[in-house]
């Protein structure tokens, strides 16, 4: 996944070096009183060394930070190395004989490494808590901003509808009156038309009379004249007519705000803003207390693993019961004894060791690892009908967490070093990938390829990871474990010690083991981290034929969990000393 460099945290760093001469080790460990980091070999040799081995050698994430080589400004052959309680101020020997007489001295580097662990914690609130949740705000301000323009373009579009009305009301009420004034035009014309006729037959009435009088008054015959005058000449009167009457239009009154009332108007609520929900610090508190105290169990761990080693023979210690399933095909250990168990059909069950039974799910998972305990213990399981992964949380709250797109999600594993959440995916049964998202379910890398352009994956059936990083996965298809580093690039891959191997449920320990179900060669096989095969913890001798083994886990005092294929039990072994 590529970063802008303004995404790039400041805390980013190439991977440490073993600080040895001519070791390039990747660095896991460092010496406080040397102030050197050094790799797992290089620790042991520098513990066993005569000279170093009483030595301080912790993690290198719980080191303590070297002291600056400062000079004194007074006295400029001496470095400062103490500090004065009384003035706070760093000094050197020679100040501290002479400035500070009965003065009471702290060592410099002391209260340096305690200031940087003040200052390491102010980091990890920033990262854990101020930054995510500024970005969380950031990303509300612009959800809010997209919902905003849309609510304004809903705005606009019913404005534009209500306007588009009034048009269209507009039109009709201009077209009926239209309409009436032209049957009012039509209605006059006609009138106006008929008493056009009435005077033009007057007018020609009174023209035929004038023809009529003139032949009198040319007769020679003065009896005809004079009888015909007498009896004929009387002129008819002038017709009446009526001046029609127009229509008056009368323009309508109305303001602005008449128009406003008709076509709506915008105004603000008279309401408060709401103040975006900032998360409490608590949560923070609760999570830098957990980180507390997770790496004062990593000392107690790293301490352990100091006297702990692969034992000779094998012992089952106890056996326990995960009713509501038919066989245990994967196991995720919880917290306070409880584990989640999963059979082939689907069945996932919450227990007890006792054997009771806490909660039951139906899911579309099977014969693979689907199913995982997160650092905080809440389940996360894979639903590859959907391509989802969905969370139960300790409240037994079940939410969707992250869909897949296009890939079905098989295997899955919550990681103990930093919560990042491992999933192993298929695509069209032909593509598959090992896909990295961090704890809040952000993509984060993609593993596909080797450094040849080969797929890795076939089928990543089961997925773990080792303390050191790297990826292991249980590939069905390939009949092998295929590990890659925490970077994605190949490291191994382990085919079994028979012709046949069908790896099925995987996982690692503290001493960086890699364990691993044989499938059909009925055993159990343990590898160290760089392959390499090491024992059969379990054999077809030890009666793991009738068992079948499936399921594996390690829990928090070393044991190894075997889930079987034909009983719905797990068997508890002791493998370590």
């Amino acid at each position: 996944m590529a970063f802008s460099k303004s995404q790039i945290p400041f805390t980013a760093q190439h991977y440490l070096v073993c600080g040895t001469e001519d070791c390039e080790e990747n660095c896991q460990f460092y010496c406080n009183d040397c102030h050197q980091p050094m790799c797992e070999q290089c620790r042991d040799e520098h513990q066993k060394s005569p000279d170093t081995k009483n030595h301080e050698v912790v993690p290198y994430q719980q080191r303590k930070r070297q002291l600056p080589e400062v000079k004194c400004q007074i006295h400029v052959n001496r470095y400062l190395d103490m500090l004065c309680e009384q003035c706070q101020v760093p000094v050197c020997s020679k100040c501290a004989i002479k400035d500070h007489g009965r003065h009471i001295f702290i060592d410099l580097e002391t209260v340096y490494a305690e200031k940087c662990a003040i200052c390491l914690n102010e980091i990890n609130k920033i990262e854990e808590y101020f930054l995510p949740t500024s970005q969380d705000l950031l990303k509300s301000t612009k959800t809010d901003s997209t919902e905003i323009k849309k609510i304004m373009e809903s705005i606009r579009t019913s404005m534009r509808a209500e306007a588009e009305s009034l048009k269209s009301m507009v039109d009709a009420v201009t077209s009926d009156n239209i309409k009436q004034l032209n049957e009012q035009e039509k209605s006059l014309l006609q009138l106006l038309n008929s008493q056009d006729k009435k005077y033009n037959d007057y007018i020609s009435y009174l023209n035929e009379l004038v023809k009529k009088c003139h032949g009198y008054l040319s007769s020679k015959n003065l009896q005809i004249l004079m009888s015909e005058i007498t009896k004929n000449l009387k002129i008819d009167p002038i017709p009446e007519t009526t001046r029609p009457v127009p229509p008056v239009f009368t323009a309508g009154q109305y303001s602005k705000e008449d128009v406003t009332k008709l076509l709506g108007r915008v105004t603000v609520p008279d309401t408060k803003p709401e103040i975006r929900e900032i998360k409490p610090m608590e949560t923070v508190s609760t999570q830098l207390k957990y980180t507390g105290k997770q790496k004062k169990q990593d000392r107690e761990k790293s301490d352990m693993k100091l006297t702990l080693s692969l034992s000779s023979s094998i012992t089952e210690v106890r056996e326990y019961k995960v009713p509501g399933v038919i066989n245990v095909y994967h196991i995720s250990l919880g917290k306070s004894g409880r584990h989640w168990a999963s059979d082939y059909i689907g069945n996932l069950v919450q227990a007890d060791l006792q054997g009771n039974q806490l909660q039951k799910i139906q899911t579309s998972g099977g014969c693979e690892g689907y199913h995982t305990v997160t650092q905080v213990g809440d389940l996360i399981f894979t639903d590859k009908e959907k391509k989802i992964i969905n969370r139960i949380t300790l409240d037994n709250i079940i939410t969707e967490f992250i869909k897949t797109g296009d890939w079905k999600p098989f295997s899955i594993y919550s990681s103990h070093i930093n919560g990042d959440i491992l999933v192993g995916m298929i695509k069209d049964e032909e593509l598959a990938k090992v896909t990295r998202y961090n704890k809040t379910g952000e993509e984060i890398q993609n593993i596909e390829r080797d450094n040849k352009g080969q797929g890795l994956y076939s089928y990543p059936l089961y997925i773990t990871e080792n303390i050191n990083g790297d990826i292991c996965v249980s590939d069905l298809n390939k009949g092998a474990v295929v590990v890659v580093n925490k970077s994605g690039q190949y490291r191994f891959s382990y085919t079994g010690q028979g012709s046949k191997f069908y790896p099925f449920g995987i996982c690692t320990d503290l001493l960086s083991h890699i364990i691993v179900c044989g499938g059909i060669s009925f055993t159990v096989d343990i590898l160290d981290q760089n392959g390499q095969f090491l024992s059969l913890l379990l054999t077809q001798q030890q009666g793991m034929i009738a068992i079948a083994p499936r399921g594996l886990c390690v829990d928090d005092e070393n044991n190894l969990h075997v889930g079987k294929y034909t009983r719905d039990t797990v068997s508890v072994y002791k493998y370590l000393q």
